[in-house]
C-alpha cells in the first residue's frame, strides 16, 4: 500500500468516526464507566480471594479429598473469577460488590449459589462441592 493510499484510508477512518452518532458514543462511554466502577467495587473482594489464605486452603482440601477418590480437580482463573472443574461439574468463586459468591454448576447450569466467607474453613466448601460430585455419579 502506498503512502497516499494509507493517508486516504486514515482520513476516511477519521471522517467516519466523526460522523458516528453522538448518542451511541455517549452510551459507549457510559457503559465503559459502569464497567470500570463495577470493577473498582469488586476489587477488594477479588484481591482478598486471590491473595488470601482461603484459596490455598481450598486447593489443598480439594487435592486431599479428591486424590483418594481419583478425582482430578483443575483450577483456572477467568478474569476475577476462580473456577474449579472436575468432569462436568464446576465451582466458581465470583467476587461481587458484597463479597464472594460460590456458584455450583453442573454441565453449565447453575445448581446452587451461596455467599462465601473468606475467613471460614475452606475444607467445608471442598467437602460440599466434592460431595455433590459423588452424589451426581450415582
Amino acid at each position: 500500500m502506498s503512502f497516499l493510499d494509507n493517508l486516504e484510508s486514515n482520513l476516511k477512518a477519521l471522517e467516519s468516526r466523526d460522523e458516528r452518532d453522538p448518542k451511541a458514543l455517549a452510551r459507549e462511554a457510559a457503559a465503559r464507566e459502569a464497567a470500570r466502577s463495577a470493577a473498582l467495587e469488586i476489587a477488594p473482594h477479588a484481591d482478598a480471594l486471590r491473595n488470601g489464605p482461603f484459596l490455598n486452603g481450598l486447593l489443598t482440601a480439594c487435592r486431599d479429598i479428591g486424590h483418594p477418590r481419583r478425582i482430578l480437580v483443575r483450577a483456572v482463573w477467568v478474569d476475577s473469577i476462580f473456577r474449579l472443574e472436575t468432569g462436568a461439574k464446576r465451582l466458581e468463586l465470583r467476587p461481587t460488590t458484597t463479597g464472594v459468591l460460590g456458584v455450583f454448576l453442573v454441565e453449565g447450569r447453575e445448581q446452587e449459589s451461596t455467599p462465601i466467607d473468606l475467613s471460614s474453613d475452606p475444607v467445608k466448601l471442598a467437602e460440599k462441592w466434592l460431595e455433590v460430585e459423588k452424589n451426581a455419579l450415582r
